[in-house]
């Protein structure tokens, strides 16, 4: 058994589904992110600073300001638990349902149950100090969920990368393939205008770039 006061968090741990459930539902952990993934677990502790946040929402709100102005489907969930029972969870920083026909979830207070809804179409993570694990063991992780795509936000350069994500496989791209004709060069170009300009400048800038397309 797992020992919540001796655990260690921010690192992948070996540990039954059993053992995840007990520190998922354990009172101490609220706050906490959780990710598990064949037979291994991660707790993630680390506080999110205003770095994280501000990128994470600038990067999700371009995703969704293209998506309106495509007049494409898109359902957009923050810091929400997917759980396929006994194999996988995962609890992204963002994660979108893009497109038609798609089972989303309704809005509950436990984790989606993978075995019954569609998984997010794009994922999310936002990586500072957790950078080489959202580019390895979780990126892992991604290519056996049924996400077809994957960004990763290095918030330290103001940077995304993204990987499309087929058969078990991932490959990475310089221009979404969920969202067509929305290229990483825009949104990297919107995170390195934060440095010196509010929202609303860069959500102007968007709509202009956008519509250009």
């Amino acid at each position: 058994m797992v020992s919540s006061s001796t655990f260690a968090t921010d690192i992948w741990v070996k540990a039954s589904w059993e053992e995840f459930l007990e520190l998922a539902d354990n009172p101490e952990y609220e706050k906490a992110r959780f990710y598990y993934h064949q037979g291994y677990m991660r707790i993630e502790m680390a506080a999110l600073g205003s770095r994280h946040g501000r990128q994470n929402s600038l990067v999700a709100n371009a995703i969704t300001i293209f998506a309106t102005l495509k007049d494409i489907e898109i359902v957009e969930f923050t810091n929400t638990s997917y759980r396929k029972e006994g194999l996988t969870e995962f609890q992204p920083d963002s994660s979108f349902y893009i497109g038609s026909g798609l089972k989303i979830p309704p809005e509950i207070d436990s984790p989606i149950d993978l075995n019954e809804y569609d998984p997010p179409t794009l994922v999310l993570e936002v990586g500072s100090t957790t950078l080489s694990d959202d580019l390895g063991f979780k990126r892992l992780l991604y290519e056996q969920t049924g996400v077809r795509e994957y960004w990763v936000n290095n918030a330290k350069v103001g940077e995304v990368i993204g990987f499309s994500i087929s058969e078990g496989r991932s490959g990475q791209i310089h221009q979404s393939l969920v969202l067509p004709g929305l290229s990483l060069s825009v949104i990297n170009e919107a995170l390195q205008r934060r440095k010196t300009q509010k929202d609303n400048e860069i959500n102007r800038w968007l709509i202009q770039t956008f519509n250009q397309i």
